[in-house]
C-alpha cells in the first residue's frame, strides 16, 4: 500500500453477500468503501461525498445500475466522470454494449475474482500497487 489519501470506493449492489465480499477484499488492500442498496441510495451517497471509483451490479430494485450510470453521466463533473465498473452476472455481448452506452468504464462477469477485483480498483482509482 502506498502513503498518503486513501482511495474510496462506492460498492452498489442488492446482494449483501456481494457487498461483504467486495468490502472486504477492498478494505484488506487499504481502500475506504461505502455502500450503496440500488441506484438510488448510490446517488443520494454521491450527492454527499465523491468516490474514486464505483463498482455497481445491474439488476437491482428501484434504479438498476446502467439507468444509474445513466443519471451519474448526466451530473455535474467532477461527479459525472466518477470511474465505474458494472459487475453483473450477465455476460451477452448486447449486455455489454448496454453497460457501455450506460457509461461504464469496464464491464467485469460475476463471479470477481479478488485479484481481478484490485487491478480493476488500482486502475480506475490511480493507486500504485
Amino acid at each position: 500500500m502506498t502513503d498518503g489519501p486513501r482511495k474510496r470506493a462506492l460498492i452498489i449492489d442488492d446482494a449483501g453477500l456481494v457487498r461483504l465480499y467486495y468490502r472486504d477484499i477492498l478494505q484488506k488492500a487499504g481502500y475506504e468503501v461505502e455502500e450503496a442498496l440500488n441506484g438510488v441510495e448510490a446517488i443520494e451517497k454521491l450527492l454527499q461525498s465523491s468516490v474514486d471509483f464505483i463498482i455497481v451490479d445491474v439488476n437491482m430494485p428501484q434504479m438498476d445500475g446502467l439507468s444509474f450510470l445513466k443519471v451519474l453521466r448526466r451530473q455535474k463533473p467532477p461527479l459525472s466522470s466518477t470511474p465505474a465498473i458494472i459487475a453483473s452476472t450477465e455476460s451477452q455481448p448486447h449486455d455489454m454494449r448496454a453497460a457501455t452506452a450506460a457509461g461504464a468504464n469496464h464491464y467485469l462477469v460475476k463471479p470477481l475474482r479478488a485479484e481481478t477485483l484490485l487491478e480493476y480498483a488500482a486502475l480506475l482509482s490511480g493507486r500504485q500497487t
